[in-house]
């Protein structure tokens, strides 16, 4: 897929007592992509076009639709307008089929309208004992800052990336935090990836709903440029999530099961 993530505007910059001049910036795109299952639509997500089949795949699994890439029989992603087409092995329940026509919007919180009530069923406990070393944690941050390129060009996108401790292994960016994460998951089922030895980096603001999307993908750390919310905090205790905070150049917060975190010799 080609990444039209960004576009061009024409602009008038001001810049100190200097003369205003005509000029061009870099502006991420907002893109509406509309989930469609057994011939019913089911939810509008707002998001960067980039990934979509990955994006359909982990919203779907995120909300406990299904649990497989198997579970889809057939899918069809129309990238020109903005639909993916799925039809699954299964017809979905009077409760699901409630919650049709949803919009998603490009920020986290109460736009999900499956917010806690459907997470009891879909989030998991953490139990491996993954361990990395402080400075593996602001290594891994360090690369995906230097890898972020649409951050770089519009200040306007996420990054989530799929990690061992010692490599990246794949980006994915978006303009919501929550789009991001779904896409690493959407991957994560495609290519049926093991996780007992990965984590995740991740650029933004650790909310409830982050903390939980990543109880489900399944991962046991998760490091983040940005603050946690108490509410995260006390999911990651609850579900056995290591979370790292404020991981800039030299310093971050542990905040919750340290004992997967080790001081380099």
């Amino acid at each position: 897929m080609a990444e039209t993530i960004h576009n061009s505007w024409r602009i008038i910059r001001y810049q100190g007592n200097h003369t205003p001049f005509v000029g061009e910036d870099i502006i991420a795109t907002e893109f509406p992509f509309t989930i469609v299952i057994n011939g019913t639509e089911f939810a509008t997500i707002v998001c960067s076009p980039t990934y979509l089949l990955e994006l359909a795949v982990g919203f779907l699994a995120s909300e406990g639709i299904i649990h497989f890439f198997a579970n889809i029989k057939h899918m069809h992603i129309d990238e020109t307008q903005g639909f993916a087409y799925i039809e699954l092995h299964k017809s979905l329940s009077p409760e699901e089929r409630n919650h049709s026509k949803r919009f998603i919007g490009s920020c986290c919180g109460k736009s999900r309208q499956f917010y806690f009530k459907n997470d009891v069923k879909t989030a998991k406990t953490i139990t491996n004992d993954l361990r990395i070393a402080n400075e593996q944690c602001l290594f891994l941050m360090e690369q995906l800052q230097n890898r972020s390129k649409h951050f770089q060009k519009t200040g306007g996108v996420h990054n989530a990336a799929l990690c061992t401790t010692e490599h990246i292994l794949v980006i994915r960016t978006d303009i919501g935090r929550h789009n991001a994460l779904d896409k690493l998951y959407g991957h994560v089922l495609k290519k049926r990836i093991h996780l007992k030895d990965k984590l995740v980096v991740f650029s933004g603001r650790i909310s409830s709903e982050i903390l939980l999307k990543i109880s489900k993908i399944g991962v046991s750390i998760l490091i983040s440029k940005s603050a946690p919310t108490d509410l995260a905090l006390r999911l990651a205790n609850d579900l056995g999530i290591t979370v790292i905070g404020f991981a800039r150049g030299d310093k971050m917060n542990v905040y919750t099961h340290p004992n997967r975190i080790s001081k380099n010799s």
